[in-house]
């Protein structure tokens, strides 16, 4: 079975923002490749979340050497990285 793609889990992440209270408490409208701690003062509740939606959403299991700011600095790194752990990806 294919993986998602790129592009696919990136409009994901993205619904996640939008819904997820901490983004909305702050009117954050980021942009794919803005640095979340840098525009959104993500902390480590934060990016909990995001590893929790990473590992529900697309199975992916996020190592703890893996919380990086290359895999989870911005919401394109974030759909690049879970690209990269799925089997192999379409589209």
């Amino acid at each position: 079975m294919p993986g998602i793609s790129e592009s696919s889990i990136l409009l994901r992440l993205r619904c996640f923002v939008q819904e997820n209270p901490f983004y909305r408490e702050r009117c954050l409208a980021l942009t794919d490749d803005e640095k979340l701690l840098k525009k959104a003062g993500v902390d480590s509740r934060c990016t909990g979340e995001m590893v929790t939606v990473i590992e529900e959403e697309f199975g992916v299991v996020v190592a703890g050497f893996e919380i990086t700011e290359d895999n989870l600095g911005d919401l394109r790194a974030v759909a690049r990285f879970v690209a990269s752990k799925q089997p192999y990806t379409v589209g």
